[in-house]
């Protein structure tokens, strides 16, 4: 996997109004409060705030798309307005947008291929609508847009010393969306989506019913078992970024590891029962996760 890395000029903002972006960025990431905050200060600190940056951008981009008191079209609209006031922003248009500029630097500083953020918005904008896959080819896929993307991005700034952490990062993406999936079955069927193939469905003579009711029942069990196995095929993957990412990287992305590989256990330990609540990995386990990762150990 060859993304071209590409310089992006800075003419539409000056120093003070890209740190004063950054700020708001960090602000941004702070007030957000997830489980992976903590795990950026195991970063130097240009590095962190280069996190908060691109956290702020995807934080953005979701919420866009997220919006259910806002009529489908009008978040279309905005999601593509987005995307145009990105694609300046690079080009080096200037912004009152108080998260783009520290952006464009990001990009411009790390050599980050700027399709990967519209990859981002692309996947985020397919989301708009209810939809069905009916196959892992187009599921893998859509991981790679709302969470491969990612990855390259994190790598890109964490940097890495063998060009294979490109396809590991894309599989971690895929291992931590699947695992997402799975948590979310029962929500998504409540919000007229249902990511699991038609052909996973098909396999194990499983209906849309099955998946909202969740239980014991063979087919159900035998189907979110195979998902689950697949998951970890992809965690799997994924697994030799820790050896070719820098130490700092290495601190973070051992957390990530962590906590979803903590969230998968616990799917598989309630025996799929995604129905009845919300799936979390415990407080406690979270915290000696971002712990331990701080303290750079494994």
């Amino acid at each position: 996997m060859n993304h071209q890395r590409e310089r992006i000029p800075l003419r539409g903002a000056d120093r003070s109004s890209i740190e004063a972006s950054v700020r708001h960025c960090c602000e941004v990431a702070r007030r957000a409060r997830t489980q992976f905050y903590l795990t950026f200060f195991s970063l130097p600190k240009p590095l962190f705030r280069d996190m908060c940056v691109l956290y702020a951008f995807m934080r953005r981009t979701d919420d866009l798309g997220d919006e259910p008191d806002v009529p489908l079209d009008q978040r279309r609209e905005r999601l593509n307005a987005w995307r145009g006031e990105t694609a300046g922003v690079l080009d080096g248009d200037p912004t009152d947008d108080p998260i783009l500029p520290a952006v464009a630097d990001l990009v411009r500083r790390h050599r980050l291929p700027s399709q990967l953020l519209f990859d981002v918005i692309a996947g985020v904008d397919s989301d708009l609508t209810p939809r069905r896959f009916a196959t892992f080819d187009e599921l893998e896929r859509y991981c790679y847009l709302v969470a491969g993307a990612v990855g390259l991005c994190c790598i890109g700034i964490w940097k890495y010393r063998d060009p294979r952490a490109e396809q590991a990062a894309v599989a971690c993406g895929t291992a931590f969306q699947l695992t997402n999936i799975l948590r979310d079955v029962a929500e998504d069927l409540r919000q007229g989506r249902r990511y699991l193939p038609d052909e996973d469905l098909q396999r194990f003579g499983v209906t849309e019913a099955m998946l909202a009711e969740g239980g014991e029942a063979r087919p159900y069990q035998e189907l979110m078992r195979f998902e689950a196995d697949r998951a970890r095929t992809y965690f799997d993957r994924a697994q030799p970024l820790l050896e070719w990412l820098s130490p700092e990287g290495r601190r973070v992305q051992r957390a990530m590891f962590g906590m979803y590989g903590g969230l998968l256990d616990e799917i598989e330990r309630r025996r799929f029962d995604v129905q009845t609540g919300r799936v979390r990995v415990p407080r406690l386990k979270k915290w000696r996760i971002a712990i331990r990762s701080l303290l750079g150990r494994g």
